[in-house]
């Protein structure tokens, strides 16, 4: 169920006669190569958020969108500080617990944001104890994620019409490369300013591949892991 189809009465008597999870999903708006929109981590987080709720009976509510992307400068990004993501967050529940909502679900749509999310998952500020999970969605596929790569490019081919195959081009491949060169890269890419020193094209991976195709099967997998997450 989305926020957008909820009644104040209706949602009011929902919550107490059905205690329901409420998903909350972040993203960020920064670069995502030649290829791709400045949307897809929030984009796809939506997309994922939405399917999820229908298959659990969760509601969705709006994403947040804008993270913490300060790695990808001076490429394009619009960052907040991590102290405005906790407030932000810690607003957000607050104010649903004090209308009855006590289960969160916090559902992550950029790799930038993950430390701070958990950082605000050990310190949360909120009022009173609640169920509070956070999920980032590419921890429930199989294949290797990317940035702008295959993966990415092929779910946004099945979710939006604003890829734009003839300007995909391949990025920084650590196919053949040493677990220590590649643990080198993979930290040196999560650093102020870091991710255009290891992907000078802004992409991570081989978007030239990509299939809408493939964007669905990723997606039907994200989502049925993430079921059984979140009801086991």
């Amino acid at each position: 169920m989305d926020a957008s189809d909820l009644y104040d009465p209706e949602f009011r008597k929902l919550i107490k006669s059905k205690k329901p999870t409420v998903i909350i999903p972040v993203g960020s708006l920064e670069q995502h190569g030649a290829n791709l929109p400045i949307t897809p981590d929030s984009d796809i987080v939506t997309e994922v958020a939405s399917r999820l709720a229908k298959k659990c009976g969760f509601i969705v509510f709006p994403t947040i969108s804008y993270g913490i992307s300060d790695e990808h400068s001076p490429l394009f990004n619009t960052s907040i500080a991590t102290t405005t993501l906790r407030t932000i967050l810690s607003n957000v529940i607050n104010s649903l617990l004090e209308n009855g909502v006590e289960n969160f679900r916090i559902l992550n749509g950029h790799h930038g944001n993950v430390k701070h999310l958990y950082a605000f998952l050990h310190r949360p500020n909120v009022k009173r104890a609640c169920s509070l999970w956070i999920h980032s969605y590419w921890c429930f596929m199989e294949h290797e994620f990317d940035h702008a790569g295959f993966v990415e490019t092929s779910i946004m081919l099945a979710i939006s019409d604003k890829v734009k195959m003839k300007k995909a081009k391949k990025g920084l491949i650590t196919k053949g490369l040493s677990e220590k060169e590649i643990q080198r890269i993979s930290k040196l890419s999560t650093q102020p300013g870091g991710f255009p020193k290891v992907a000078k094209n802004g992409v991570w991976g081989d978007p030239t591949g990509a299939t809408k195709k493939d964007g669905q099967k990723f997606l039907t997998e994200i989502v049925r892991n993430l079921a059984k997450e979140c009801q086991s």
